[in-house]
């Protein structure tokens, strides 16, 4: 009853619950009947592509309450991972359908200990799971989707498919897991082979080399490719930057299946709190959103073409 009080008073929507850390504050769970709660680009295709965005939100107060998760109802918020929907959806969509779920991540200063990602993701997970479900039965209509997710979004595309019914699973046109890593394998987890296989998880995590990984997000993956060739194996590629025009090698450590950057000179990649020297993971789609929108395309064709 205090809790309801103070969010009146205060015109606040967050509550605690029980699943939180003690003594975090949540925000109020998103409605998924609420059109607000979507990035929405319908094109009329045949094929969609569910995208779940990174962390966007650094710790804030709300009503001089410390938050540790995305308000999905805070226009200041909203507008951080707004930008980052609609910039994926230019960078990557092409002309597919596109379909964003706001959604209560957890902040970046959550990364700092695996106490805290332990304990505050399953929340996030559970909105993306609600989200998803929402999606199949409201918006898909049947149709062969992509999952994709940078970053926290990668983690719970994970989380999905751990999850997913096989009926769900022969309409996936593939997963990409983008700045993440992929522990488990199972019947709906595959690693992908080359550029045009169905029903496959695409991952890979950037570095200038095996010194400049960061474990929480690579430590133990279990399947890589190359964005760039779409091979498996080591030999190199040549990508030229869509920025800047500066020519880099890439090529996957077959061993730690890092993939290596060489040429990257530019200081523009640190990630915060948690990021080091060397690590490209803030770069993972602006590298190489060329080689993935083309591909995302190719699998897309292939799959509406069965």
């Amino acid at each position: 009853m205090h809790t309801m009080k103070m969010a009146a008073v205060l015109g606040l929507a967050f509550c605690f619950v029980a699943c939180a850390p003690k003594g975090d504050v949540v925000p109020a769970e998103p409605d998924y009947s609420d059109t607000t709660q979507w990035y929405v680009a319908d094109r009329d295709a045949a094929v969609d592509v569910f995208y779940i965005v990174s962390t966007e939100c650094d710790d804030y107060t709300l009503g001089g309450k410390p938050m540790h998760y995305a308000d999905t109802r805070n226009d200041s918020i909203r507008a951080l991972l707004y930008g980052e929907m609609v910039g994926v959806d230019q960078l990557l969509a092409g002309e597919l359908n596109y379909y964003s779920p706001y959604y209560r991540q957890v902040t970046m200063e959550t990364y700092t200990s695996d106490s805290l990602v332990d304990a505050r993701m399953p929340l996030a997970y559970g909105d993306v799971r609600k989200a998803f479900d929402y999606y199949l039965e409201h918006y898909n209509n049947g149709r062969p989707f992509i999952l994709a997710g940078f970053s926290q979004g990668a983690m719970a595309v994970v989380d999905l498919l751990k999850s997913m019914d096989d009926s769900t699973y022969s309409r996936l046109v593939a997963a990409y897991v983008i700045g993440y890593k992929v522990t488990d394998t199972n019947a709906h987890i595959s690693p992908a082979q080359d550029s045009a296989d169905l029903g496959v998880t695409i991952c890979y995590n950037s570095v200038r080399d095996n010194s400049c990984a960061i474990p929480f997000l690579s430590a133990g993956n279990l399947m890589a490719i190359n964005p760039v060739n779409w091979r498996t194996d080591a030999t190199p590629a040549m990508l030229v930057d869509p920025r800047y025009g500066d020519t880099l090698t890439v090529t996957l450590d077959t061993t730690s299946l890092l993939l290596h950057i060489d040429g990257y000179t530019r200081n523009d990649y640190m990630l915060p709190l948690v990021g080091c020297e060397g690590n490209y993971h803030c770069l993972e789609i602006s590298l190489f959103c060329d080689c993935l929108r083309r591909n995302i395309a190719l699998r897309a064709n292939r799959a509406s073409a069965q």
